[in-house]
């Protein structure tokens, strides 16, 4: 009998893939219940599907694919003990996080009428975004120092500053961190009030990476600029933090055509591994590390984020509704 594999409905480019081997059930996220899964063997989510025992136990799923960057959705440790196999698609989304990061920092510096070479980035988080991010502010004429306790203490303090460093020199602090309460990196609520007020030459704060990172009370009594694509509590967001953001978007900093493609082949490659099946995806995936040449005005040419804005900003209920009808954008290389 061939495996029951539901997918949700909202996945773009995987319509048809398993067809051939699995029997496939399409379903909205607040249709993946316990009862619909109970008989599935595998499922391919979003963020929006919370995977634990109250959804998992007593199913016979055994894998779980994540079409997205990061796990927080997905209890690990419960998966683990229930011999559950977990894959995301890591990286999938970095170039269009660049793109959204770059395009609001361009639209900041014309705002505020500033050349990038006057200013210094900081850039808290350097993995598959933050290192593009940095890259191509680097080509950009910004001056950039790069966060990354993790990084700095597994391959050495070169090239990396610290927390204070970007708090004493940074004009613009942008985070792409994971999410992580505990340890010695924890990173929820990482921009605090304290975060903010030792930051004396910060004027702009962004957040493309998870909502809790941002203290959403701290951030209202700071009297800087904002661009968030991340809040805290989505979809129920802070309607008085969406007045005062310069960018206000909603959670769609990565939703690019090319890194939705990314995102489904990775996972039609883990499932392939677990199944053992030899599914293709059909269509071109394109490197996840955009170009290695840009110019502000180019990245300002193919994003403005500014229309996204408006539309959040006219109607803060929408949020989970324009997210999920997002139309997805070109990254700056295509």
């Amino acid at each position: 009998m061939a495996p029951v594999v539901i997918i949700e409905n909202r996945i773009p480019y995987i319509h048809g893939l398993f067809e051939p081997v699995a029997q496939v059930r399409y379903l909205p996220a607040a249709e993946i219940t316990p009862q619909a899964v109970a008989e599935a063997d595998a499922l391919v989510v979003r963020t929006r599907t919370r995977c634990d025992a109250a959804l998992l136990q007593g199913s016979r799923v055994r894998f779980i694919g994540s079409a997205t960057i990061g796990t927080d959705h997905i209890d690990l440790d419960y998966c683990r003990r229930a011999g559950i196999t977990v894959a995301s698609a890591p990286g999938c989304n970095a170039p269009a996080v660049a793109q959204w990061t770059l395009a609001s920092i361009g639209l900041w510096l014309r705002q505020e009428h500033l050349k990038p070479e006057e200013v210094t980035l900081g850039v808290v988080g350097v993995g598959h975004v933050g290192s593009i991010v940095a890259r191509w502010a680097e080509q950009c004429c910004m001056t950039v120092l790069r966060n990354d306790p993790p990084r700095a203490l597994a391959e050495g303090e070169d090239g990396f500053s610290t927390l204070e460093e970007i708090q004493e020199q940074c004009h613009i602090v942008t985070f792409h961190t994971p999410l992580t309460r505990e340890g010695s990196f924890a990173t929820w609520h990482l921009c605090d009030k304290r975060f903010l007020n030792k930051s004396t030459r910060c004027r702009l704060i962004l957040n493309a990476a998870r909502g809790a990172v941002t203290d959403t009370r701290s951030l209202l009594d700071w009297n800087g600029s904002l661009a968030i694509d991340c809040w805290e509590n989505e979809p129920n967001i802070s309607a008085e933090l969406l007045e005062k953001a310069f960018i206000a978007t909603p959670h769609i900093a990565g939703y690019s055509a090319e890194g939705k493609m990314r995102g489904t082949a990775m996972v039609v490659d883990a499932i392939n591994r677990h199944f053992g099946w030899n599914i293709q995806p059909q269509w071109p995936v394109a490197p996840a590390t955009g170009p290695e040449q840009v110019s502000l005005q180019g990245i300002l040419d193919s994003y403005n984020p500014l229309v996204d804005t408006k539309a959040l900003k006219s109607n803060r209920l929408a949020f989970e509704h324009l997210r999920n009808t997002y139309s997805l954008r070109s990254e700056f290389q295509s």
